[in-house]
């Protein structure tokens, strides 16, 4: 496998995770339950207080849905990351997807979460506006990333891996 197609596939990779996240967020969608759920406690409480409560657990029908996309949207990009840098086997398809939605998940959390997140009047729920300290909670995020994040990037590794096996 080329390091070379690797490096530029995390680029890339991280540039259309980037877009996702800005168009998943703009206008009402960002107020789903689906997105709700990607926010602090005490961001969700502060909220809720002034809007209708809706079920933002990972056990929520919207959530379920959201992250059931993810891992179609992520497989299938990261079949195409895998593919071209010349996986041939079950273990090279899986370690090189678990190695990029690991480097996504720290770039989630490093730029997207601690930065942009923390600092971007879009990503402030309606009524959440004054909470800085709220949303420049870097443990939130980081233990997102370990837990459930390295479980959920299993899924779409061993689906990529499994699928580079069938086409190979």
């Amino acid at each position: 496998m080329s390091i070379r197609v690797i490096l530029i596939e995390m680029a890339v990779f991280a540039a259309i995770f980037t877009a996702i996240i800005f168009a998943y967020y703009r206008g009402g969608r960002k107020y789903s339950p689906a997105s709700i759920h990607n926010y602090p406690p005490d961001i969700q409480k502060e909220y809720f207080r002034t809007h209708e409560r809706v079920d933002v657990s990972y056990q929520s029908k919207n959530v379920i849905l959201t992250k059931g996309l993810g891992i179609v949207i992520f497989t299938a990009i990261l079949l195409v990351c895998a593919l071209a840098a010349g996986a041939e086997t079950f273990g090279q398809g899986f370690l090189l997807t678990f190695g990029l939605m690991v480097w996504i998940g720290i770039y989630d959390t490093c730029f997207l979460d601690w930065v942009l997140f923390a600092n971007l009047p879009m990503f402030r729920l309606e009524g959440t506006e004054h909470m800085d300290k709220a949303y420049h909670q870097k443990w939130f995020h980081l233990k997102g990333m370990l837990f459930p994040g390295i479980v959920f990037a299993l899924i779409p590794a061993a689906l990529v891996g499994w699928i580079v096996t069938v086409i190979r």
